[in-house]
């Protein structure tokens, strides 16, 4: 395709080091797939950003084998969870909501849920662990590397791109391309893909301080706490934020402004102001590393992909950070591509394979987009128990919050409103089945038949496992041996999984027969693994005889609820089910 040779041949470029493209990496470096990162940037993510961690993403950590590393220099989920609604960090506490896992009802399913734990850990931390563990695997990293175009063919992607310390430009041919570059994607633009949603909706300032937060904040460990301050309401999440970033000493404010009238001048003096009234308390020495502006936005590609092109994470789903699902969804759509491309580029797989990647993700991307904005939306009830919303004094609104300690029946009703609004952000911090009900529909999923069962409970706020093709593998604790592991640590590892039971032997011979290879687990008295709980059994969905085949991300792909009826029916259903997968069908 090329009239010049180009300077560098990679299987996979990325764009971008951030969550997207570092997890894109370390995903096809694990595989033993050729790529290559550019960022424009001098060095990885150089303030927080991203921070919460949910248990999908930390279970797609565990398959990557970085789960330990990040573990260890997270905050853990016990001092995430006391988020507090205050008028300011030394002020009056309106009420709290156990969050991200710390109600013991969650924090149960939870445990029940995943054989990981959710934690913060956050951009600046995240980036080199994935990184680091990226390019050890094989992945090149350039820094100062400015994408500028690409041209495909049938055959590949030829990238232009400037060298921001030489000041020249030169071309890299690919395979494949990933646009990992951000909210303000210029691969997507280039692809042409296709948004729906508005950006800009509303304005919020970052900043970045350094204080002794101690006194305020060991005593009610949070990673948020909510600040009802008169301003609060203009632009940004829908109040003032105070971020812990490492306990409790580094910090980071979210305020908001008017995005019509522009953002304000970002100087010291400024950001200092706002962290002072946040805070409340103007003896607490306080030191400010950086502040930024940034858009509220509410977008989302419809497609992610146009010919060789790939787009993921902000690229293609531009949201504000409320419920936390910002680097979490980055990640799990990398995770989602790198494996079809791995089966696509080693001729396993037809290029079909990739088109389920739109299929699958686009619909999680909208539904994440949407469920963030409303999030900011279900802060104004706290303010509306207040009073707080219609134009005022802050001396009314301090006047408000008084009134609530009456001992009066308006201030009874009015603290009953306060608590039940609180109670209700538990859609933004403690939304289990967003995290983890994700099911796909795709032709990389073999339907089985069955109805689709729906939810029996909030399936924002539940999770609810299941085994039917198209959802997440449930979790539940096996034994082999004296190792004591999760059914998700038997997946993964960039393979097909074929998980059966005493009586599976016809399926057991079936996946060894099949190209690509497909591992198998037996689970059952005396077997590989067995399953000392009886949680297998009660969440399998299938007889012992029964089959599951499982794809390389832990999404279960076929179901046979029971024994095959002879070795060749047993084939023949895996034969069909993985030339379905593959794009061979």
């Amino acid at each position: 395709m090329h009239t010049v040779e180009p300077d560098v041949v990679t299987d996979v470029l990325i764009v971008g080091s951030g969550p997207a493209g570092a997890s894109a990496a370390l995903a096809l470096s694990t595989y033993g797939v050729p790529n290559t990162v550019v960022t424009r940037y001098a060095r990885l993510a150089d303030t927080p950003r991203a921070h919460i961690t949910n248990q999908r993403t930390m279970e797609v950590l565990r398959d990557l084998g970085v789960e330990e590393e990040v573990v260890a220099k997270a905050t853990p989920q016990h001092l995430m969870g006391d988020t507090t609604f205050c008028t300011s960090l030394a002020g009056e506490e309106l009420g709290r909501v156990r969050s991200w896992g710390n109600d013991p009802l969650v924090q149960a399913a939870h445990e029940l849920a995943s054989p990981t734990r959710m934690c913060d850990m956050p951009q600046h931390l995240m980036e080199p662990v994935l990184i680091d563990a990226a390019v050890a695997r094989g992945t090149h990293l350039r820094f100062s590397t400015v994408y500028k175009s690409f041209v495909q063919d049938a055959d590949g992607v030829t990238v232009t791109v400037e060298d921001r310390l030489r000041g020249d430009e030169y071309t890299i041919c690919a395979k494949y391309l990933i646009g990992a570059d951000g909210g303000r994607s210029q691969v997507a633009e280039d692809a042409g893909l296709p948004m729906g949603g508005q950006m800009g909706v509303a304005g919020s300032i970052n900043i970045v301080f350094d204080a002794d937060l101690t006194k305020y904040t060991a005593h009610r460990p949070s990673t948020l706490y909510w600040v009802l301050a008169p301003g609060a309401t203009v632009g940004g999440i829908g109040a003032g934020l105070v971020r812990c970033v490492r306990p409790w000493n580094e910090w980071l404010i979210v305020w908001g402004y008017d995005v019509t009238a522009g953002a304000p001048d970002l100087t010291t003096e400024y950001a200092e102001s706002v962290v002072r009234k946040l805070i409340g308390d103007d003896d607490i020495p306080v030191t400010i590393k950086s502040s930024s502006a940034w858009t509220v936005n509410e977008m989302y590609a419809e497609t992610y992909s146009a010919g060789r092109v790939f787009c993921a994470g902000d690229a293609t789903h531009r949201h504000p950070p409320s419920n936390g699902l910002g680097s979490n969804t980055s990640i799990q759509d990398s995770y989602n591509l790198a494996w079809k491309l791995k089966l696509v580029l080693d001729g396993t797989a037809s290029p079909r394979l990739l088109d389920t990647y739109t299929a699958e993700r686009a619909p999680i991307g909208r539904q994440i987009v949407t469920r963030a904005n409303k999030s900011i939306g279900e802060t104004a009830p706290v303010f509306e128990a207040l009073d707080g919303l219609s134009p005022q004094t802050p001396d009314q609104l301090w006047a408000n919050i008084a009134a609530r300690k009456d001992a009066t029946e308006a201030a009874e009703k009015q603290r009953a409103r306060l608590r039940e609004a609180i109670a209700f952000k538990v859609y933004e911090f403690n939304a289990h089945g967003v995290d983890l009900n994700q099911r796909y529909a795709s032709e990389a999923i073999v339907p089985d038949g069955t109805p689709d069962p729906g939810f029996d409970r909030d399936p924002e706020l539940y999770h609810q496992p299941s085994t039917r093709p198209g959802a997440r593998l449930p979790h539940a604790w096996l034994t082999s041996g004296t190792r004591t592991l999760s059914t998700l640590d038997t997946v993964g590892q960039g393979r097909f999984t074929l998980i059966t039971g005493i009586g599976g032997d016809h399926w057991t011979r079936a996946a060894e027969a099949q190209d690509p290879a497909i591992t198998t687990v037996v689970i059952g008295p005396g077997r590989q693994y067995e399953d000392p709980y009886g949680d297998w059994a009660r969440l399998s969905e299938i007889a012992d005889g029964g089959a599951l085949l499982v794809r390389p991300d832990g999404y279960v792909a076929f179901r046979h609820a029971t024994a095959a009826a002879s070795a060749e029916e047993a084939e023949r259903l895996l034969t069909a089910a993985l030339r379905r997968i593959l794009g061979h069908a």
